[in-house]
């Protein structure tokens, strides 16, 4: 599991791919329950982080959109 601070500096890429991680591992039985409450706190985290990059994708595209078409 990758440790970085609150201020992630990764990708919306980078993000999806370690929960896809994070995800594989829980699937294929390969935490134990010692690590499994960092990882699924690690992925809230990356979760909420892709869910901040879409809205401001979102904003982003709406503000281009309005100004297209004025």
């Amino acid at each position: 599991m990758a440790k970085t601070n609150t201020a992630e500096k990764i990708t919306y890429a980078e993000a999806v791919a370690e929960i896809e991680d994070i995800l594989a591992k829980m699937n294929d039985d390969e935490l134990d329950i010692d690590q499994l409450g960092a990882y699924v706190e690690r992925a809230t985290t990356l979760i909420a982080l892709c869910k901040d990059k879409l809205l401001k994708a979102q904003k982003q595209v709406e503000k281009v959109m309005k100004q297209e078409e004025a």
